[in-house]
């Protein structure tokens, strides 16, 4: 696909991320996929396979974030088969606590399917709102 193809594709997942729903980018993760945690914090690690990203990370952020949580995208950046989306996290705890955090991702895509996620972010906030990332979690190797 096309840097522009790869770019509206993303435009379309992340309109629909905005309005809550993460199926789409579900939809589009290939089963071989990374997503890179970068930092050298207890969030930071990568995670490797579908499986695994959903399990390991989505599935942990589920127990903590409450429904209705939002990445709002502020800007989309094509090259080649590269996509970086600057965006905006509004979310809170389900304990109430807001968790409003600022992202870079940087996709990789391959024929319509994303193949690597990097993610930037302020993870000093996700410490200290979502606390620590389990040691027991992270991923091995």
């Amino acid at each position: 696909m096309s840097a522009a193809a790869n770019k509206q594709l993303l435009q379309d997942i992340f309109a629909a991320v905005a309005a809550g729903n993460r199926q789409p980018l579900l939809d589009h993760l290939a089963d071989e996929v990374t997503m890179q945690v970068t930092g050298h914090n207890s969030w930071s690690q990568t995670f490797r396979g579908k499986e695994a990203l959903v399990r390991d990370l989505y599935g942990y952020l589920a127990t903590l974030l409450a429904d209705g949580r939002r990445t709002v995208p502020l800007r989309f950046i094509a090259d080649d088969d590269h996509v970086v989306v600057e965006a905006k996290g509004e979310m809170r705890t389900k304990a109430g606590i807001p968790y409003n955090n600022d992202y870079c991702l940087i996709y990789r895509l391959q024929k319509g399917r994303i193949v690597e996620i990097r993610e930037y972010c302020d993870y000093a906030l996700t410490e200290a709102v979502l606390g620590p990332f389990p040691a027991s979690m992270k991923q091995r190797g």
